[in-house]
């Protein structure tokens, strides 16, 4: 038997998390191996944007985006 949706997405959840975690950086677009965590994550903000996020999930994908928010993208110049 396959998961259910709400399984997959804590997976895909906690995949991320952990990954952001241990490489100290969020997923890359450059990286095809990391493609899948990427467009999870922007689909997720799409739908949290649109108010179409399940209420049991917008919390746990703030904290994910706090987390994304310590890893963003530092401009190399400053």
């Amino acid at each position: 038997m396959g998961m259910t949706q709400d399984e997959r997405w804590l997976a895909k959840y906690n995949e991320v998390v952990e990954f952001i975690e241990s490489n100290h950086r969020n997923p890359s677009r450059h990286r095809i191996e990391e493609h899948d965590m990427l467009n999870w994550v922007k689909a997720n903000r799409k739908a949290l944007n649109a108010g179409k996020l399940k209420e049991e999930r917008v919390e746990k994908f703030g904290i994910l985006l706090e987390l994304t928010e310590l890893y963003k993208r530092k401009n190399q110049y400053e």
